[in-house]
């Protein structure tokens, strides 16, 4: 069952993702060759804890870090790690803080130093169709009708648009329903109303957008080995249209 979400539940559910918010712009301004993502995984813990929130992900589902940090072919989950982010490396960083009962997510895929002419392609292409998909929010508009205008996006550039990782509603649990895929048709599936709240997040691939899981039950990567990117909001849908509850 859907919950829509009160005035009131929303500006509580934009305060957690601001917390969020923030910690992407402190790891924007730290991204750089030489930085290891257990690094950033130590600056998120304590970005949250001034602002007096929690990271979700610590034990959700007996995941231990505070961030996912998938480097290059890592679609989503990676665990962060000592090893040092390298020139050319992409890294998609994605946490949720908990703050007074309610969630905020984001992910963001960061250049680390220059990158090949086809990673920033793919990071751009990316977020692009994170922003067309939030265009598509609005009341009386359907699910089908955001992820079409992601996957024509998307594939119109030559990418592919993962399948088995799901965008998902979000209150004061961390997946609620809907649940959905980023690929559809343009007036089917669910019809969007005001106060529903749920993520848009993008995953694509350089190559095939077909993946597997690492031994440690989380990881996941693209089948080809080559890169993914992805981008993440958190989307209120108003009378007003979207509002991003994340923006930084």
């Amino acid at each position: 069952m859907i919950e829509l979400k009160s005035r009131r539940d929303i500006e509580a559910m934009r305060r957690a993702g601001q917390v969020v918010a923030e910690c992407h712009r402190r790891i924007a301004r730290m991204i750089r060759p030489g930085v290891t993502t257990m690094e950033i995984n130590r600056l998120v813990e304590r970005v949250m804890a001034e602002y007096g929130a929690r990271p979700y992900q610590i034990g959700y589902r007996g995941y231990p870090y505070a961030i996912c940090a998938s480097v290059n072919d890592v679609i989503a989950h990676g665990f962060p790690s000592d090893e040092p982010l390298k020139e050319g490396d992409i890294v998609t960083i994605d946490t949720v803080a908990e703050l007074d009962g309610w969630l905020g997510d984001s992910a963001w895929t960061y250049a680390v130093g220059r990158v090949s002419p086809v990673a920033e392609k793919l990071m751009r292409v990316t977020r692009e169709c994170l922003e067309l998909g939030i265009a598509q929010a609005k009341v009386g508009n359907r699910l089908g009708d955001i992820a079409h205008a992601i996957q024509t996006h998307a594939e119109r550039n030559g990418f592919g648009v993962v399948r088995d990782l799901l965008a998902h509603g979000i209150g004061r649990k961390l997946h609620e329903e809907p649940g959905y895929m980023h690929v559809g048709k343009p007036g089917k599936g669910l019809r969007l109303k005001e106060g529903m709240v749920f993520t848009i997040e993008p995953m694509l691939t350089e190559g095939t957008y077909f993946m597997t899981i690492d031994e440690d039950g989380w990881t996941a990567r693209t089948l080809d080995g080559k890169l993914a990117a992805q981008y993440e909001h958190v989307v209120a849908i108003t009378a007003d249209g979207p509002e991003i509850l994340t923006a930084q």
